[in-house]
């Protein structure tokens, strides 16, 4: 009923929302990273310890993508004259990943943190000037339009049409604001 409690709370969660956020974000780009330099490290050993048998590997790998064995054969020996290049070639092939393709753990983070300020902040506003029930309902309609707006938004990105990566993104949010509101309920009980 009193709308600057909820102002109040719900900045203090957004805000510790976004810390956690960005903290999560920034830790798995560096995991992930940390992963990738690790498969990469063990694709160069295997090269090092067993250089035919990974031949034969990137071989068998370019003709299960349609080339005949005698050109897999060529390109791999070509290949494999260099070898950093054929490291960088088995990592393609093999891991599926460009060897300096790597994340930016503080990238992710900043952008984690405040597109999680900015999705807690928005159901905020309408508390500005609306208060108990009319204050949550237009709360919940202002999270429902940037859902949808964020999922239409993320289409120009993939190759999903905007309504059905709009719909997406609302019916996760409402899944969650039901659960969210739930806990709540169940909390003050």
């Amino acid at each position: 009923a009193n709308s600057h409690t909820v102002l109040v709370s719900g900045f203090f969660g957004a805000v510790a929302s976004t810390l956690s956020m960005g903290a999560g974000a920034w830790l798995a780009t560096r995991s992930e990273n940390e992963l990738h330099h690790s498969e990469i490290e063990h694709e160069r050993r295997e090269i090092k310890e067993d250089p035919a048998l990974e031949r034969e590997e990137l071989s068998l790998l370019y003709q299960l993508k349609g080339f005949t064995q005698a050109e897999a054969e060529k390109i791999t020996e070509r290949l494999a004259v260099d070898e950093d290049q054929f490291t960088k070639a088995m990592i393609q092939e093999e891991l599926g990943f460009q060897e300096d393709a790597k994340g930016n753990p503080w990238t992710s983070a900043a952008v984690g943190s405040l597109s999680t300020f900015i999705g807690g902040v928005l159901p905020l506003i309408p508390f500005l000037f609306l208060s108990g029930v009319p204050g949550m309902v237009a709360a919940a309609i202002v999270s429902i339009l940037a859902h949808f707006a964020v999922g239409a938004a993320k289409s120009i990105v993939t190759a999903r049409s905007w309504w059905a990566s709009g719909l997406e993104m609302t019916a996760a949010g409402i899944i969650v604001g039901i659960v969210s509101y739930g806990i709540g309920v169940l909390g003050t009980t």
